[in-house]
């Protein structure tokens, strides 16, 4: 495979937020050889992240302070072709969906698309429960923005939105490890965000909240039916909604600490 992004293909941009992704996002890179540009938005790596995206061709910002979404509206406002698509440096497209991204860019019927994961963990594709309907909207043109939020940014998009059918196959945890590294990182970040709002950490935050998230990836989306692949991934969907309201209830009980 060619260590460039010389080949020019489809008249899109690819823009990637990134922070610390030496370990995939030469192959992520390698894998987009038939866009025509694609931007890497580097929110501060510490490992050799940007050395290898320049080394492969991508088009480089660094940026520190700022959010996935603010990375993504960097590389956004530099695109030079019409058409964007937000990829993580986890995520890969197939050539199911580089062929379906070449007929709508050929004749686009609306003004942005909703992608679906097909999303893979400890190497077995995640069929059910939660993970199984993520949709997200994933190509559009320039002149939109991703919201600021730090966890679960969004674009704000048109009205006019349609859905492509290939599915972009992603793996965002290395092991369980990596994913439970991830929960705490997003956990804090999700109760900060809630605690800028005003939001108390409540019974039902704590306690209702992620048993229902359990019962509904367990038994209503069918996890049960992967056995204790099904009961762990949905446990762990679960844990993640439990732990952005103990980090919620943390800075309570310190600004508590603090007042008196």
């Amino acid at each position: 495979m060619s260590t460039t992004l010389a080949a020019k293909a489809l008249p899109l941009t690819v823009v990637i937020p990134t922070l610390n992704e030496e370990a995939q996002i030469g192959e992520a890179l390698d894998a987009l050889s038939w866009a025509d540009e694609v931007i890497v938005a580097d929110g501060g790596s510490t490992d050799d992240t940007v050395a290898i995206a320049r080394a492969r061709g991508a088009l480089v910002l660094e940026l520190c302070d700022e959010t996935i979404g603010g990375q993504r509206n960097a590389a956004i406002a530099l695109a030079r072709n019409l058409w964007v698509l937000a990829l993580d440096a986890d995520e890969r497209v197939t050539p199911e969906l580089e062929r379906e991204l070449e007929r709508v860019l050929a004749r686009p019927s609306n003004a942005a698309y909703r992608l679906r994961d097909q999303t893979f963990f400890l190497g077995r594709e995640r069929r059910r429960g939660r993970w199984s309907r993520d949709w997200h909207v994933r190509l559009f043109q320039r002149d939109r923005r991703f919201s600021a939020d730090r966890v679960h940014e969004h674009l704000e998009a048109p009205e006019n939105i349609g859905s492509l059918r290939a599915r972009v196959r992603h793996t965002p945890y290395r092991d369980l490890t990596h994913h439970l590294e991830k929960i705490v990182l997003y956990g804090r970040w999700a109760g900060e965000g809630l605690q800028r709002r005003g939001r108390r950490a409540s019974w039902t935050e704590l306690a209702v909240r992620p048993l229902w998230r359990f019962v509904r990836d367990y038994f209503f989306y069918g996890s049960w039916l992967d056995g204790r692949y099904g009961f762990v991934t949905s446990a762990l969907t679960a844990f993640s909604g439990f732990l952005k309201y103990a980090y919620l209830w943390e800075s309570e009980h310190h600004a508590d600490s603090e007042e008196t």
